[in-house]
């Protein structure tokens, strides 16, 4: 019962992008409740950036995360609605070289119990990419919240069984 076994904390090297035409260090409470979460878990800060919300500007962020040696997961929040200029899906679906399915479905069921069927307008996406694993989410801090707690934190703990992404991610750079 290999799933039975326990394992040591692996702390990650994670990097946080906010995703906003308007948001800035100062406002960006969203990112920094992701920053809080991941410092809390025990994992180390990678770096932390906020974009407008541009396919370009986006992709250029992420590719530099994903190509680097020293950033093992990415949490990304915000352009996941329908409205205005929400196009970070269409940014990062390319990027990845296998999509996670089953995190958008589980987000939205969790986030089904918050607000109902306007959960349906999520577009909560996750993939990896050269041994990074990537999750979206949406900006609200409500959102990022549900995703964190309910969704990412367990798959990114080497103790979470059956089965968690440490273990398919790139090894973390020696400090």
């Amino acid at each position: 019962m290999a799933h039975k076994k326990i394992a040591a904390f692996i702390p990650l090297s994670i990097a946080v992008l906010t995703v906003s035409d308007t948001r800035t260090e100062e406002t960006d409470t969203s990112g920094h409740l992701l920053v809080e979460g991941v410092k809390t878990a025990g994992h180390k800060l990678g770096d932390k950036a906020i974009v407008i919300d541009d396919i370009y500007q986006i992709r250029a962020v992420l590719s530099r995360w994903i190509a680097s040696e020293d950033i093992q997961a990415v949490l990304i929040t915000g352009g996941t609605g329908f409205t205005g200029r929400d196009s970070t899906p269409e940014a990062v679906l390319p990027l990845f070289d296998k999509v996670v399915d089953g995190y958008g479905e589980l987000f939205r069921q969790v986030s089904f119990e918050q607000i109902g069927t306007s959960t349906i307008q999520s577009r909560a996406v996750a993939g990896l990419a050269n041994g990074t694993i990537v999750f979206v989410m949406p900006g609200s801090n409500n959102g990022c919240k549900t995703a964190w707690e309910q969704v990412i934190r367990e798959q990114l703990d080497s103790r979470h069984r059956p089965c968690n992404f440490v273990e398919q991610l790139k090894p973390g750079k020696s400090e």
